[in-house]
């Protein structure tokens, strides 16, 4: 990597090549490395920073090449390991919650994590200041030590962190001198500045509220949820009346909208964008006409695809790499899918209900600034978590259950100001809560709808099974039978299926029933199709049993085209001599010094000429023989020379791209 070693200095060698490593710009920037690295990247991050695959995946050569992720064998498996100087430069992506602690950190200011690194290295911090977070942050991530932290706060600080909580886990540099009671107000160009001491200082410098430029002051999601947590147990008793209601009566509507499982769905959609034709740029918002098309072919309505569209797009599902077996999404089974979808969109990264547009990759780069989302869902998530358990619920008591929340009302401010930064028109939060409730979680099947043929003040909610499992925070119960083929072309995906498996089934595979099941039709002009085009038929038969034994008429279709009828042998030859006289065919392959200049055996009309033989140099030893050579574009043929009264017949040579003719004079008479 050019990394030069001062021998002169006072550390060692791979201190000097660490501080090298992390002033390189591609950790900062991952739009400069390749879509499989970038993806591989954000899945390591995710895990924590060390990822477990069963073998080497796709992408991992230009990141170890450049010194920013390492591997090593562990039993049969092998480790990815992103170091934490990395991990803590990364920029948000679509699939990660923009209000984390790595997030939030990630995009401080360098005074913060100067500050930060400071505190817990317990001595002045030393650039790169990307090092010296490395301490900060194992003790940040260890969610025991977090919450122990906090529990050893000062009162002061304790309260003044529970404060921002209740407004919103938000507030900007003017309401959080009010609320520490500080009277010193320092201004600069960007208005009020906090003071470097006090209860917030001390909170940043922990890394327990982190300044965002120009002048906000947000808690990360993990602190949130530690504060938090004595607030929400004294929710219990406030509620206790409209929770009383909805156990008293049954609620149960006329007729229902039963939701599905949108992992099935989440695989259509990326076996259907692996279509020619259904390209979609990295970095921009999904093509409405593609969204369109694609919800008028799965029978959906437009906001449910793009929903599943856009956290497939964050968790990977639409990129190449996703058919890799090594690495998630692709090592993960098909019934993973559906927790993994439910926790991207949990994060807040990629759809936000706020928004007029809620892709996130629709807005502009420069103006993707996160909402209060997360505080919302939260709420919603809490509400069918305290009176819905196997029970249907009426939209009126959940949302008077909703506006009894104390937090509305500091999600309410952070909503407008959210929307006055954004330039978007600024939504109640009540109807964000609606958007949520009666729109997203059925569609990630969470929910059931009734009465949904009635407007909506007599809409029903109900948990699904799938729901409770994911707000328990346990994996759903799945049935345990793998894939089938139905009839002798459909094949049935089970939930245990590999999704790499399924993906790759994609180039000779259709898309069958995608609903509560997911169907692909493998029919015999399919398979031949996908052999004429170059694929092996023992390829193609280990894809499909990966994921369920072949039926006979496939097997049989294949089995066919596996038959060897003959052999063949290729041997390189640059031109073949038509000669229709097989003596002179004779003559050529005997005699020196042509002989070696063609392939023996070669076949009947002629001789194949070895690679890399002259024209012109063939033409001169055949005439040595008596043989003329005509070369002309496309062919070559040879005739014999016959003497006739002391001349000779004209000779003609010439190249692949002219014709030479010349003439022999007769021999003078004696």
């Amino acid at each position: 990597m050019g990394i030069r070693i001062d021998a002169a200095k006072r550390i060692d060698v791979p201190s000097q090549v660490a501080r090298a490593l992390v002033g390189l710009p591609d950790v900062r920037d991952p739009s400069r490395l390749p879509t499989a690295s970038r993806e591989l990247l954000h899945r390591t991050a995710e895990a924590g920073g060390v990822l477990v695959v069963p073998s080497l995946p796709a992408g991992l050569e230009p990141l170890i090449g450049r010194g920013v992720v390492y591997a090593r064998k562990v039993d049969k498996s092998i480790e990815l390991v992103l170091p934490i100087a990395f991990l803590v430069q990364l920029k948000s992506w679509e699939s990660e919650d923009p209000r984390s602690l790595r997030a939030l950190l990630a995009q401080s200011s360098f005074e913060t994590m100067n500050a930060v690194a400071a505190h817990y290295l317990g001595r002045p911090a030393t650039p790169p200041i990307a090092l010296s977070l490395e301490h900060a942050w194992e003790m940040l991530s260890n969610p025991e030590y977090l919450a122990e932290e906090v529990g050893r706060l000062a009162p002061v600080e304790r309260r003044l962190l529970e404060a921002i909580e209740a407004v919103g886990g938000e507030v900007e540099t003017q309401e959080l001198l009010d609320l520490e009671r500080e009277p010193m107000r320092l201004r600069s160009a960007t208005g009020v500045t906090a003071s470097r001491r006090g209860a917030g200082f001390a909170l940043e410098r922990r890394g327990f509220l982190i300044p965002i430029h120009p002048n906000r002051h947000v808690i990360p999601t993990e602190v949130v949820a530690i504060v938090g947590a004595e607030r929400r147990l004294l929710r219990e008793k406030r509620r206790e009346q409209i929770r009383s209601f909805v156990i008293a009566e049954d609620h149960a509507p006329r007729r229902a909208r039963f939701a599905t499982d949108p992992a099935h769905l989440a695989l259509g959609l990326a076996f259907a964008i692996r279509e020619p034709g259904s390209d979609v740029r990295p970095g921009v918002g999904t093509p409405r006409s593609l969204l369109v098309r694609l919800g008028q072919r799965f029978g959906r309505d437009q906001e449910t695809i793009g929903l599943i569209a856009a956290l497939s797009r964050a968790i990977g599902l639409w990129e190449a790499p996703a058919a890799s077996p090594a690495t998630p999404p692709g090592s993960l089974q098909v019934h993973e899918l559906t927790q993994l979808l439910f926790a991207t969109w949990r994060r807040g990264g990629a759809w936000d209900e706020a928004r007029p547009e809620r892709e996130v990759l629709r807005a502009a780069s420069d103006s993707r600034d996160a909402s209060p989302i997360s505080a919302l869902r939260e709420m919603v998530l809490d509400a069918l978590h305290d009176l819905g358990e196997g029970r249907w619920v009426p939209w009126e008591a959940l949302e008077s259950y909703l506006a009894a929340d104390e937090r509305i009302a500091g999600a309410e401010r952070l909503v407008k100001r959210w929307a006055e930064r954004s330039n978007v028109e600024a939504t109640a939060p009540l109807e964000i809560t609606r958007r949520i409730a009666l729109e997203t979680l059925p569609a990630l099947g969470i929910l059931d709808l009734g009465g949904v043929d009635e407007e909506s003040s007599g809409v029903a909610l109900r948990l699904t099974p799938r729901g409770r499992a994911l707000l328990a925070g346990m994996a759903p119960t799945i049935d345990v039978s793998g894939s089938k083929f139905i009839d002798t072309q459909a094949l049935r995906i089970g939930p245990t299926a590999k999704v790499a498996a399924v993906l790759g089934l994609a180039p000779f595979a259709e898309l069958g029933r995608v609903n509560e099941e997911l169907d692909l039709v493998l029919s015999p002009p399919s398979l031949a199709k996908a052999l004429s085009v170059g694929f092996d038929s023992d390829g193609v038969r280990a894809r499909i049993e990966a994921i369920a034994p072949l039926p006979e008429t496939l097997s049989r279709i294949l089995v066919q085209a596996s038959v060897v009828i003959g052999k063949a042998s290729f041997t390189g030859a640059s031109g073949f001599l038509w000669i229709e006289d097989p003596e002179i065919r004779e003559l050529l392959r005997t005699r020196r010094p042509a002989a070696e200049m063609f392939i023996d055996p070669s076949p009947p009309g002629g001789l194949l000429i070895e690679a890399g033989v002259d024209l012109e140099r063939l033409i001169r030893r055949c005439r040595a023989l008596g043989v003329e050579v005509e070369a002309e574009v496309g062919a070559v043929r040879a005739a014999r020379l016959t003497p006739a009264g002391g001349t000779e017949t004209p000779h003609r040579t010439s190249s692949t791209s002219s014709m030479r003719r010349t003439r022999t004079p007769p021999p003078r008479a004696r």
